[in-house]
């Protein structure tokens, strides 16, 4: 009898958020993780993991503390465009790295798909 955890461990959150495989017990946690509630932001904060470093670089950098703190502002917004911009496709390739379907759509996009196609069949069904 194999026990399935509920959540990875700090050091394989890491590594999931710098694109590792998770192991095959957490696949249904990798799901939730994509596609539930507060996926997008999940997202956004996954993305900004593997850029600390590079932040706290610039902090470490000579200058006022201003300057310092204005150059990891603006690599902290670019950063969050791009993550944001490539979510769809980050999703798909996660979820396909741990062996699910990678069409899944998060929950509400799913929803609203879905009332979006009655409300079609509603108004153009032949009767």
């Amino acid at each position: 009898m194999s026990v399935q955890r509920r959540r990875p461990g700090v050091v394989e959150w890491i590594r999931y958020c710098f694109g590792r495989r998770l192991p095959d017990d957490l696949r249904d946690w990798v799901l939730r993780d994509l596609t539930g509630r507060n996926s997008y932001v999940r997202h956004l904060i996954r993305g900004m993991v593997p850029l600390t470093p590079m932040y706290a670089a610039f902090l470490l950098f000579p200058g006022a503390l201003w300057l310092r703190l204005a150059m990891v502002a603006l690599a902290l917004i670019l950063a969050l465009l791009f993550s944001a911009a490539y979510m769809e496709q980050n999703r798909a390739r996660r979820l396909e790295l741990h062996g699910l379907d990678p069409t899944i759509l998060p929950a509400r996009r799913q929803e609203a798909r879905d009332r979006e196609r009655q409300a079609y069949l509603e108004t153009y069904r032949d009767e």
